[in-house]
């Protein structure tokens, strides 16, 4: 056999680094870097939003104390030119939701998120806590006050602390979008469409229409953006 015929063998580091992305795909759903022209960090947020207490087991979570030191770690390698957030989240704890949130608008490098299937709930704030929002026309976003599954003391001091952790979404909210403040309490406390509960479901266009996200959009939008702001920032 001929020299150009045999099959060239893979470097032991190349095959290591080839494993531990694969793990970590596996294990965390996270991607170190992407291999086009400027190296994004994708993060996913998925299921439920893990905080303070565990999930069922039978739930597919996002687990905050893994989330927080990767976007430590983005905010200061500087191989990382950029950030993409893919959701579709249900919601959960608000408190860790949050805090990530602040901490994904607290990123300096470039950063777009994506919501496909759903940005439900604590999820919101999420979807809008980057430089720029993308949702696709098949997502939904539902808006609704916030709740508690436990069990709570009904006294008056519960539900003003109730109402403060609103008011803190309702803020962010607004102050990462361009919906206002009022809008948004609106379509919270809507009791003409869920069955169940009170809020609203918005679509993907519904969700631009409405000014809480920025761009009807896909996964090339997304690094399309990333690469522009990327760009534009050497230039």
């Amino acid at each position: 056999m001929s020299e150009n015929g045999k099959k060239k063998k893979q470097d032991p580091s190349e095959v290591e680094l080839k494993r531990l992305e694969h793990d970590l795909i596996t294990d965390s759903g996270i991607l170190p870097a992407t291999k086009g022209r400027h190296a994004i960090h994708c993060l996913t947020v998925i299921g439920t939003i893990e905080g303070h207490t565990l999930a069922p087991d039978n739930q597919k979570t996002t687990k905050y104390e893994h989330v927080i030191p990767q976007l430590v770690d983005i905010e200061e390698d500087p191989e990382i030119e950029g950030l993409l957030v893919i959701l579709n989240t249900v919601g959960g704890d608000v408190e860790a939701g949050l805090a990530l949130a602040e901490l994904i608008a607290g990123v300096s490098k470039p950063s777009a998120t994506l919501v496909l299937g759903g940005g439900h709930s604590i999820g919101i704030p999420l979807a809008v806590s980057a430089r720029r929002s993308f949702i696709v026309p098949t997502a939904t976003m539902t808006v609704h006050p916030v709740r508690h599954s436990g069990m709570v003391l009904g006294v008056p001091q519960t539900l003003r602390y109730f109402e403060q952790m609103q008011e803190r979404i309702v803020g962010f909210v607004s102050g990462h979008s361009h919906m206002s403040a009022a809008r948004f309490t609106e379509l919270m406390h809507n009791t003409g469409e869920l069955v169940m509960d009170m809020g609203t479901v918005l679509n993907g266009e519904q969700a631009v229409a409405e000014g809480l996200i920025d761009s009807l959009g896909n996964l090339s939008d997304a690094l399309r953006f990333l690469y522009g702001e990327i760009e534009d920032g050497k230039r």
